[in-house]
């Protein structure tokens, strides 16, 4: 029994590494499918972290979690995006952003840095492994996800890096509140997955509209006054 928490908890470190490599991904692409699957490769790696603790701690409560995560994430959200949006925004380079590649990398690297010193104190006062590794990591991924939010100037790269903030809270979630009610993961993945519907919809209207999705671009839109004639 020792043995196998052991080793799940060994791999629930690796899946963990590799969702902090899909946020730098994520950050590094400047198409919106590399975008997109990168995600979806961040979720499927979520949902097989809850599986493993799930395994490890025989907590059933996270085999119900990892479900939830990969039917809304890994299936639906995909799917959702897929079907409203139109194919040159699906496809399309994405080249209009605050900094470089290089840069937003360097960035964030030292978020990433920034979350480990953030946390590392109170999860080193833990003495659950699980927390050591989810908690910093988990905190990266939102800060990193928040950068995606503020560089990226088209509207479905944004809408990533807030799902990406969001796996990042599930991330640390499941280390530190793993018997987290049902009721309030459903609620979080019905929200995640209405606000795709709606931003896939408006960004096609959108682009159908004024020809492009540039989320600065919108900025300078105005209302023309209304003649009383």
């Amino acid at each position: 029994m020792h043995s196998a928490l052991s080793v799940a908890q060994s791999l629930n470190t690796l899946c963990a590494g590799l969702v902090l490599i899909c946020a730098f991904a994520m950050v590094a692409t400047r198409q919106v499918q590399g975008v997109v699957r990168y995600f979806i490769t961040q979720s499927l790696l979520l949902a097989a972290s809850a599986f493993l603790l799930a395994f490890g701690e025989h907590i059933a409560d996270l085999w119900a979690l990892g479900a939830i995560t990969i039917i809304a994430k890994v299936i639906v959200i995909p799917w959702v995006l897929k079907r409203t949006l139109s194919r040159e925004l699906y496809i399309r380079r994405e080249i209009e952003q605050a900094l470089n590649i290089p840069a937003s990398l360097l960035l964030a690297l030292l978020l990433a840095i920034a979350a480990e010193l953030l946390v590392g104190p109170i999860a080193s006062a833990v003495t659950d492994p699980v927390v050591h590794v989810n908690l910093p990591l988990g905190l990266a991924c939102v800060l990193i996800g928040g950068y995606s939010l503020i560089a990226r100037r088209e509207s479905i790269p944004q809408l990533i890096g807030i799902l990406a903030m969001e796996n990042g809270a599930f991330l640390a979630g499941i280390a530190i509140a793993a018997e987290l009610p049902l009721i309030a993961e459903l609620t979080v993945a019905f929200n995640v997955i209405l606000i795709s519907v709606v931003i896939g919809v408006l960004t096609r209207s959108i682009k159908q509209t004024i020809g492009t999705t540039q989320a600065g671009a919108l900025t300078t839109l105005k209302e023309e006054p209304a003649s009383w004639r």
